[in-house]
């Protein structure tokens, strides 16, 4: 399972609005090859569930994740900040071992 804090969710449903997207346009969260520390999070909107999807919700927000990236994600929380620290998305990964300083990638 993913879990969406509720400072997340606030996000989501903004950023739903300003571009224009619909309740049909869940969260896709995927995992790639790259950055710092060999992989790295993505986080888009999507309207496709594709074969092979992983659906799951929290606070009315629907996520999915495909079968490869599920592996590193299960258990991560997503949670939004925009304080003094730094603003953006930033994963919460227990199956992460080491993550770059940009939170940005991860390795197992």
């Amino acid at each position: 399972m993913i879990e969406i804090t509720e400072p997340a969710k606030n996000k989501i449903v903004e950023l739903r609005t300003e571009e224009s997207k619909t309740d049909e346009h869940n969260i896709r969260v995927s995992v790639k090859g790259g950055g710092c520390s060999g992989l790295m999070y993505d986080l888009d909107f999507d309207d496709e569930i594709k074969e092979g999807d992983q659906i799951f919700e929290d606070k009315g927000i629907k996520i999915l994740v495909d079968k490869r990236s599920l592996l590193y994600l299960l258990g991560t929380k997503l949670d939004f900040s925009d304080g003094l620290n730094g603003k953006g998305f930033q994963f919460i990964n227990p199956n992460a071992s080491r993550t770059c300083g940009c939170g940005e990638s991860f390795s197992v």
